[in-house]
């Protein structure tokens, strides 16, 4: 009876891993996964994340508008899994010190102001929020207008003595100065 109890157990485990590793296989599918590198100057950096489309959507708003994603709300800048910035540099960010390492990136979006946070719980799947306790880092930025992006794109651009990392979808597009420590 136990032998029975233990295959059975088993072949539910093996059926739920294979429905997980396919519904993560199908999700890639609307928003592929894209890696962005800065190596210059003495910075090393990279954002790994998954690129949704606006699909017509509204993207950002308030809630009553029904927007993919409402102002004051979480946001872990992509779909799919959590995006992942990583520094091989220590980084001066708004005056706040981000040592090197991997972390999480996320967003809490508003119609004039942006959080933006590095949380220490990078390994993390979904729209669930991390522990804020593991914030490392949290910086406030303003978002502009920008031409139409159909798709998300996270980029880094030079700007003389520092490096702008970029967040730009739909028609809104908010940088974050990143220096070398």
């Amino acid at each position: 009876m136990i032998k029975k109890i233990i295959f059975i157990s088993g072949i539910v485990v093996l059926l739920l891993g294979g429905i997980l590793i396919y519904m993560r296989a199908a999700t890639k599918k609307h928003s592929p996964t894209a890696t962005v590198v800065f190596k210059a100057k003495g910075y090393d950096m990279s954002v790994k994340y998954c690129r949704p489309y606006k699909k017509g959507r509204t993207i950002f708003g308030p809630e009553s508008t029904g927007a993919l994603q409402p102002y004051g709300k979480y946001w872990r800048l992509g779909a799919n899994e959590a995006s992942t910035f990583t520094t091989k540099t220590d980084l001066l960010i708004h005056q706040q010190l981000l040592k090197k390492g991997t972390y999480a990136i996320y967003a809490i979006p508003g119609a004039d102001l942006w959080t933006i946070a590095f949380n220490n719980e990078y390994d993390r799947w979904g729209a669930t929020p991390p522990a804020e306790e593991q914030d490392v880092l949290r910086v406030e930025t303003t978002p502009v207008n920008a031409p139409l992006n159909e798709q998300l794109e996270i980029s880094f651009s030079d700007s003389n003595s520092m490096v702008l990392l970029n967040l730009h979808w739909d028609n809104t597009k908010v940088s974050i100065p990143l220096h070398k420590k």
